[in-house]
C-alpha cells in the first residue's frame, strides 16, 4: 500500500509523462505517490481567471491564468531582471527560450494546443542521414507502437487517408475522425496546393464527435491555449480523479528539491519541501522525475553530493545541456479578402514537407502553419487605439479580424552541449537555486529561416491574396522543452538509456522531453508520451523483480 511517505514508485510531476506511467503502475498493481510542487485548481477557475485576463495579454501570455504559487515559481512575464524572473536566460537567442509552463497539478498540458505530430524515421537519424546533430539509440519502427499507444491514452482524432497523415507509417488508424478544417484553412491548403505544396491535417488530442474518457466532444472554442473551458482537450489533470480511484496518492504543495542516493548509488528517497520549507522523506523502490526539461536537471543538479559531485545522474556532465525548443518565427500577413481564421482548433493544419530534405545537412527545415486563431481582441484593441467610433469602429473591426493572419513557422534545432541549464546564484523563497539557461538557436536555425521557410511562407501567403507581408525579427520559444538529460547508448555521452533510465542509478527513471536527443519541428508533446509509456513497461518489469 502507499502512503505519504512511500510506495513502490515514487513519481514527481503531474503532468502528461507523469499521469500516464502513473495510471500504468497502477493498472500492474504496483502503488504510486505523485509529488506535485503547485497547488491543485478546478477549470472553472482557470477559466475565470481568463476571462478577467486583459484582452492586449490573452495570446501573449498562455500561462496567464495560472498564477504562480510563492513557493513554486514558474516563468510569467520575463523582465530580464534576475531578481525578478524565475528563468533566468541569456544568449545569443535569450528570447526564444523565455518558456511558459505551468508548476500545477497537471502540468503544462493545460495550456498546450493539443496537436499531436510524430517524429518521421529521418527525424531520428538526423546525425546518420545528414551529418547534423544526434542520432536516436533505436529506430521508428521501436518508437511506433507507443505512440499509437499514447494516442490512445490521450484520445487522438486524425486522418485516415495515409496521404494526410504525418508519417504515413501506422500500426493502427486513428480513434477519432479528423477535425475538419475551417474557413481560413481551407483557403490555406487551397494556396499551398497553387505552389505545389500540401497543406495537412494535425491530428489532435481532442475529442471529435465522441466523448472519451468522460470528456465531451470538442463545441469549437478556439482558446485550446490557455485553457479548454469543457475539458475536450485532453490535459493530465483529467487523468488525476482515475488515479486517485485507483488507490493513487496525489500531494500537492510538495517541491521535491533533493534526490537521496546510497553508497551503492541507488536512489533512495526524495526530499520535499512544503511551503513552511519543513521537508519530507519519500521511499519507494523506483523514483520518476516527471517535472519536466528544465525542473528535472535542476533538481538533479541540486542534488549533487559526495559520490555524485556534479549532481545526481551526472556522471558525463550532460545533464543540463542540450537544451532544445523549435524556434518559432511569426509571419504577419494583411489579405485583400477575408480569410476568417478563429473557427476549431487552433493547430489543425500545416506544411509538414518543408521540414524534410536533403538540405539538412546544411540547414534547418520547419513546419508552417496559418494560426487559427481570431484576431478580434488584437483588432478591437488597434481601432480603439485610433480612437474610431460607430459604424468606422465596427467595420475597423470586422475588417482586420476578416483579413488579418499569423504565420508560424517552427524549426528543427540540433542538440548543442553549449545550449546549457545551470544553477544561479538567484534563489526562491525556499532558497532553491533559480535555473538559468544560456541560448543560442545557431546558424543551423538561422540559415534555415533566412533560405528556406521565409520565401515559402512569403510565397504561401501571397497566394492566399495578400497585400502586405512582415517578418518579426528574431525567434520565439515553443513551449517545446526538449534536451536536459538526453537519450544514448554511452554513459559516457548521454544521462539516460533508451527507456530513460539515468545510466548511474538503475531504479532512477527520467522520461519524456528532456531525454530526447532531436526534435524536428513538431511539437514534442506526443513524443514525450510514447517514451512515458515506453519507460513504464520497463518500471513495471523492474520494480516487480524487486
Amino acid at each position: 500500500m502507499n502512503s505519504k511517505t512511500g510506495a513502490d514508485v515514487v513519481i514527481a510531476g503531474t503532468g502528461i509523462v507523469g499521469c500516464l506511467i502513473a495510471e500504468q503502475m497502477l493498472d500492474a498493481g504496483l502503488s504510486v505517490v505523485m509529488l506535485e510542487a503547485g497547488p491543485d485548481i478546478d477549470r472553472g477557475r482557470i477559466v475565470e481567471n481568463y476571462r478577467n485576463m486583459p484582452p492586449s495579454t490573452k495570446f501573449l501570455l498562455p500561462d496567464g491564468p495560472f498564477p504562480p504559487a510563492p513557493w513554486a515559481l514558474h516563468p510569467t512575464a520575463y523582465t530580464g531582471n534576475p531578481e525578478k524572473d524565475y528563468l533566468i536566460t541569456t544568449g545569443p537567442d535569450a528570447k526564444a527560450y523565455q518558456q511558459t509552463y505551468v508548476r500545477y497539478v497537471g502540468g503544462s498540458t493545460w495550456h498546450w494546443s493539443g496537436t499531436l505530430w510524430r517524429l518521421t524515421p529521418e527525424d531520428m537519424m538526423i546525425k546518420s542521414k545528414f551529418g547534423r546533430g544526434r542520432d536516436w539509440p533505436f529506430d521508428y519502427s521501436v518508437l511506433e507502437p507507443y505512440y499509437t499507444r499514447a494516442e490512445d491514452a490521450i484520445g487522438a482524432a486524425g486522418p485516415s487517408d495515409p496521404a494526410l497523415q504525418w508519417p504515413p507509417i501506422r500500426s493502427k488508424p486513428y480513434m477519432m475522425e479528423v477535425f475538419p478544417y475551417g474557413s481560413g484553412q481551407k483557403r490555406c491548403a487551397q494556396a499551398a496546393e497553387s505552389i505545389g505544396l500540401r497543406y495537412i491535417p494535425c491530428a489532435q488530442a481532442r475529442n471529435n464527435k465522441l466523448a472519451y474518457q468522460g470528456r465531451p466532444p470538442c463545441s469549437g472554442n478556439n482558446n485550446c491555449q490557455p485553457v479548454c473551458p469543457i475539458a475536450a482537450k485532453y490535459d493530465a489533470y483529467s487523468s488525476i480523479p482515475r488515479i486517485k480511484a485507483k488507490g493513487g496518492a496525489v500531494l500537492t504543495h510538495a517541491v521535491v528539491y533533493r534526490v537521496e542516493t546510497d553508497d551503492k548509488n541507488h536512489v533512495q528517497a526524495l526530499h520535499y519541501y512544503a511551503p513552511d520549507k519543513s521537508s519530507t522523506r519519500v521511499t519507494g523502490k523506483t523514483f520518476v522525475l516527471a517535472c519536466n526539461g528544465i525542473e528535472t536537471p535542476k533538481v538533479l543538479l541540486l542534488s549533487k553530493n559526495d559520490k555524485n559531485p556534479n549532481g545526481v545522474a551526472n556522471r558525463s556532465d550532460q545533464v543540463g545541456r542540450n537544451m532544445m525548443d523549435t524556434p518559432k518565427m511569426f509571419v504577419l500577413a494583411q489579405f485583400k479578402e477575408p480569410v476568417w481564421n478563429g473557427l476549431g482548433p487552433m493547430s489543425p493544419g500545416a506544411i509538414m514537407s518543408t521540414s524534410q530534405g536533403e538540405f539538412r545537412s546544411q540547414y534547418a527545415g520547419g513546419q508552417i502553419l496559418l494560426v487559427n486563431l481570431s484576431g478580434a481582441n488584437t483588432a478591437g484593441l488597434n481601432a480603439l487605439k485610433q480612437k474610431l467610433v460607430g459604424r468606422a469602429l465596427d467595420e475597423a473591426i470586422r475588417r482586420e479580424t476578416a483579413c488579418g493572419g499569423v504565420f508560424s513557422v517552427e524549426h528543427e534545432v540540433l542538440a548543442d552541449a553549449e545550449n546549457r541549464l545551470t544553477l544561479s546564484d538567484n534563489k526562491d523563497v525556499l532558497g532553491l537555486n533559480k535555473p538559468a539557461i544560456r541560448y543560442d538557436v545557431g546558424d543551423y536555425v538561422r540559415k534555415g529561416a533566412d533560405l528556406h521557410t521565409f520565401p515559402i511562407t512569403e510565397k504561401l501567403a501571397n497566394a492566399l491574396g495578400a497585400e502586405k507581408v512582415t517578418r518579426v525579427p528574431g525567434f520565439f520559444p515553443s513551449q517545446h522543452i526538449m534536451g536536459g538529460t538526453i537519450m544514448g547508448n554511452d554513459a559516457n555521452t548521454s544521462v539516460v538509456d533508451p527507456d530513460c533510465r539515468a545510466h548511474d542509478h538503475s531504479n532512477l527513471f527520467l522520461p519524456g522531453g528532456a531525454a530526447m536527443p532531436s526534435g524536428a519541428a513538431g511539437n514534442s508533446t506526443l513524443t514525450m508520451a510514447a517514451l512515458a509509456i515506453k519507460a513504464a513497461d520497463a518500471i513495471v518489469g523492474q520494480t516487480k523483480r524487486g
